[in-house]
């Protein structure tokens, strides 16, 4: 870096406000009020707040997903300050450098393992997002990039030919974060990435994302309602309260001492007997059972055979 030069901030906001205009007989909605935060190069940043509270609109504007062709008037919109993603500026953004961004971000979306597309291979769905920028991209080394990914999200390679309907949920969830990473961006934003993922696996997919990112060094973002999740992944975290950043630092310090109410009701509810024991628990359900388990093992197997008890 040149002397006197400003750092490059994966994701910096300043004083950002993002809000969704009139649609049909739905009013104007600030979902985003005077954010301000930076996340560092390496860093993951976690994003806890409730439902409604603005996570998943700055997931969307932070990606570049928000200002995507075909979304119409119903796209939230940055109304003041400002948001620099990877060195691109937010507000107004070009379609050409748009572009450029969404090369180096990569997106899990909420609820992406069940929207994959059904009549899709998992081979087909990885290799969607590079398709979708070059058609006559080299087929073996296209082959060769989505069997890399499949490797690197712990699924086997048998389950190239699938279709989404023949994997377990947390299968899918992997499949959609193998293909959220298959540029390998210096981004990853992860919206809720437990959502809908059974119980028995949700540790595992936090894990991956947390392995992944230390042996490819990406920054990340990944938000939550869940504490835990957030726990075992960033090294800071963020609390949105009704769009509005409410406390921020590493989890120790935003609960220790809490200057909004919001956050003094978690931090209360973190340190009453129940959550002793939670704590207690997840401790001794850490490393050392995974330690013992089959290496070969499918992950997923309970999460299949849960999901093909539900379909029978």
């Amino acid at each position: 870096m040149t002397r006197g030069a400003k750092p490059i901030f994966p994701i910096s906001t300043s004083d950002l406000t993002v809000e969704y205009p009139p649609h049909g007989v739905s009013p104007a909605h600030v979902a985003v009020h005077g954010l301000t935060l930076q996340i560092k190069p390496g860093e993951v940043l976690g994003l806890l707040g409730e439902s409604g509270s603005g996570k998943s609109t700055l997931a969307s504007v932070l990606s570049g997903a928000a200002f995507a062709p075909g979304l119409g008037s119903a796209r939230p919109i940055i109304t003041g300050g400002e948001a620099t993603v990877l060195g691109f500026r937010m507000r107004r953004i070009g379609r050409r450098k748009l572009a450029r961004l969404t090369f180096g971000v990569g997106l899990l979306e909420q609820n992406a393992a069940d929207t994959l597309p059904p009549t899709m291979t998992v081979a087909e769905i990885v290799a969607e997002p590079v398709l979708e920028r070059d058609r006559r991209y080299n087929r073996k080394a296209l082959d060769a990039r989505v069997a890399t990914m499949v490797d690197a999200v712990r699924l086997p390679l048998a389950v190239l030919p699938r279709y989404p309907y023949e994997l377990s949920n947390g299968q899918r969830q992997r499949v959609a974060l193998a293909r959220a990473l298959v540029f390998g961006p210096a981004l990853l934003i992860a919206d809720e990435p437990t959502a809908g993922v059974d119980v028995t696996v949700r540790d595992a997919v936090v894990d991956l994302i947390g392995e992944l990112q230390r042996e490819r060094s990406f920054s990340a973002l990944v938000i939550s309602s869940d504490l835990t999740v957030l726990r075992r992944v960033a090294n800071r975290i963020g609390v949105l309260y009704q769009g509005v950043l409410v406390g921020l630092g590493t989890i120790d310090e935003v609960f220790k001492d809490p200057w909004h109410p919001y956050v003094a009701g978690l931090a209360a509810a973190l340190t009453g007997p129940e959550a002793d024991d939670e704590l207690d628990n997840e401790a001794s359900d850490g490393p050392g059972e995974d330690a013992d388990a089959d290496p070969d093992a499918d992950p997923d197997d309970h999460d299949r055979g849960d999901d093909r008890a539900d379909e029978s």
